[in-house]
């Protein structure tokens, strides 16, 4: 009997929430572009995405008007130590858990445009696309890659 109504509890008080069959509410924290090293036009942005509502939604794809190459790469293991960074279609935004890109992991990979190099405090703007939570436009501060703390 006990068990029963531990089992009915659950899911009813999680009904009285409100969370239950709600649709994605997706918010996206500013967030952080590494500083290019050198010469080098290749970087990364990382941003955490927070998902309040009751279903799971999709990152599928970020844009920028000011970078180029703007795309999903996840930091992949390649043997013995090495690593790599490989293109991803888009990546699971989990309800009630979210989503946070690290550089070890999910990102967001861009090539800056050689002719408006980025500085140090730069912002950036970015618009995040989801399945669900459509069009969401932030921005990343840009930063020397040693000063990155998670968002």
């Amino acid at each position: 009997m006990t068990a029963c109504a531990v089992a009915l509890g659950g899911p009813a008080a999680w009904a009285r929430s409100g969370a239950a069959g709600s649709p994605p509410r997706v918010e996206v924290a500013p967030g952080t572009v590494h500083l290019p090293y050198g010469d080098r036009t290749e970087t990364a942005a990382f941003f955490r995405v927070a998902d309040s509502g009751g279903a799971d939604d999709r990152l599928t794809s970020v844009t920028s008007p000011v970078l180029d190459e703007v795309m999903l790469g996840r930091h992949v293991a390649a043997g013995d130590g090495a690593a790599t960074m490989r293109t991803v279609d888009s990546a699971a935004v989990p309800a009630r858990v979210g989503l946070t890109m690290t550089p070890h992991g999910l990102d967001i990979m861009a090539r800056t445009r050689t002719r408006t190099p980025l500085k140090e405090g730069d912002r950036i703007p970015f618009v995040l696309i989801f399945r669900h939570g459509g069009r969401i436009t932030t921005e990343a501060v840009v930063t020397r890659p040693t000063a990155i703390r998670p968002n």
